[in-house]
């Protein structure tokens, strides 16, 4: 693939990385590694279970451009801020870097597999797994810091997800509970960021060999608790945002010496970047089969290489759990989900303590054990006082379907009104629980008395400057 940036961005670089690429580059050094601009790339993700790529962009009021990286990403301008777009709220897209939405796209889900994100916050990626997904199967979103955890969990409740599990495990614990299970994992790894230097200081600036070779034992470890979870015929997608050969192709001719029950995909037709590189890996790995976004190519950088476990692997197939009988539904909830939700309302529920969510169909069937859950599937509310309080999440996944709505558009001074959190006036919506949506899409919840929508949209989540 040609530069696509001739004449572009030249960034000062640490000087032992710099060294290191230029000794395996040579004159490709300068080519590879200067940039379009001195701004990082920007772009956003749609999210599928709201709108088709199509729609947004014939209806977006900001700049896009189609993402050479991933059929439903586009880019946008370095200058533009999408956290106080409404859509941004109602989870219309994510804001995710162009080159950052490939990884997932490779691992080509499909609806009704069993999906697994090793290393999955902030959720980017994990948005594109459900996305594909479009509510059916069940999804693992695995995030070792709990800080982080947190993140992914507001992040897929924001993009209306139903069928996750959010766990915060060692992913060691993951593959013991769950041996051979999963359709499809995603080990988007912990690395040393190189590909990260434009877009952040400390990234360059942490930058040494001792971290190198940490985040390579790290992704090693990750990988083979992400081999033991994939079932036979499955596909593992590795990624990192790094340039780092132990990190990269070393990584996988490592792995695939270890496993040689897993082959190595071609990705010389996947449409974007460029092959791997043969000199960053022992001799003998096809390394021109993984697939490289350079900094030329239009992006911050990636690696990735998609693997496939033999279908023919001798396996002996977990037991599967006993499903758990179904939690007895407190009266408050099914009079509430009758009036405001009814395509719920026979929906099994599990309840913790005063809480009440809808798992994700067959969940029942993964032993949790003494795994850390963080959400499994939509939190609907709570009981108070003998009366369901329902949750913000319960209006982010099916607001849209609620019977009671007040729709508002993008450009009704209403709309920038509710997300400062304020009071609005109710139009469409009759008195009681109202689902508050923009252009059609979930913003929350808010309750209707008197012509008047309470505000319920959480503190946190508003736009406040």
């Amino acid at each position: 693939m040609a530069c696509l940036c001739k004449g572009g961005y030249k960034m000062e670089f640490p000087a032992d990385f710099a060294a290191r690429e230029r000794a395996l580059l040579g004159d490709r050094f300068e080519e590879l590694y200067r940039y379009a601009t001195p701004e990082p790339a920007r772009g956003i993700t749609v999210n599928a279970l709201r709108c088709a790529p199509d729609w947004l962009a014939a209806r977006a009021d900001f700049s896009v451009a189609a993402s050479p990286f991933c059929p439903s990403a586009f880019t946008t301008a370095p200058d533009w801020r999408p956290g106080r777009h409404p859509w941004h709220h109602a989870g219309v897209f994510y804001a995710q870097e162009p080159s950052a939405s490939a990884p997932a796209a490779l691992l080509d889900v499909q609806p009704g597999m069993l999906v697994a994100d090793l290393c999955a916050a902030p959720g980017g990626k994990t948005s594109q797994l459900a996305a594909a997904l479009q509510g059916q199967g069940i999804l693992v979103a695995n995030e070792f810091v709990a800080a982080r955890a947190e993140i992914l969990r507001q992040n897929l409740e924001r993009m209306g997800v139903t069928n996750a599990l959010v766990t915060n495990e060692d992913t060691a614990r993951l593959a013991a509970a769950w041996p051979g299970r999963f359709d499809r994992v995603l080990v988007d790894a912990p690395c040393s960021g190189e590909g990260m230097f434009r877009k952040e200081a400390a990234a360059s600036a942490q930058h040494n060999d001792a971290l190198v070779t940490h985040c390579a034992a790290l992704g090693a470890e990750i990988l083979e608790n992400a081999a033991a979870l994939l079932a036979p015929g499955g596909v593992l997608v590795y990624s990192t945002c790094t340039f780092a050969p132990q990190e990269d192709e070393a990584q996988i001719a490592s792995f695939l010496q270890r496993h040689p029950e897993f082959s190595l995909v071609d990705l010389s037709d996947c449409g974007f970047g460029r092959p791997g590189e043969a000199n960053r890996a022992p001799e003998g790995f096809a390394a021109e089969r993984c697939r490289r976004i350079w900094p030329a190519d239009g992006g911050e950088g990636h690696f990735m290489a998609k693997l496939q476990k033999s279908p023919e692997v001798a396996f002996t197939a977990p037991g599967r759990n006993k499903p758990r009988r179904p939690a007895k539904v407190p009266s408050e909830w099914t009079e509430f989900s009758k009036t405001y939700f009814p395509q719920l309302a026979e929906l099994p529920v599990a309840t913790a303590g005063e809480w009440i969510l809808l798992p994700p169909v067959g969940s029942d069937t993964l032993p949790l054990g003494k795994l850390r859950l963080v959400r499994g599937g939509v939190l609907a509310g709570s009981i108070v006082k003998k009366r369901f309080q329902p949750a913000h999440a319960l209006f982010m996944a099916y607001g849209a379907q609620c019977a009671n709505r007040e729709e508002l558009t993008r450009d009704d001074p209403r709309t920038a009104a509710w997300l400062r959190g304020e009071e609005i006036d109710a139009v469409t919506a009759q008195s009681g629980w109202c689902a508050v949506c923009v252009d059609g899409f979930p913003l929350g919840a808010g309750k209707v008395s008197g012509g008047r929508i309470k505000n319920h949209y959480p503190k946190g989540l508003r736009n406040l400057r």
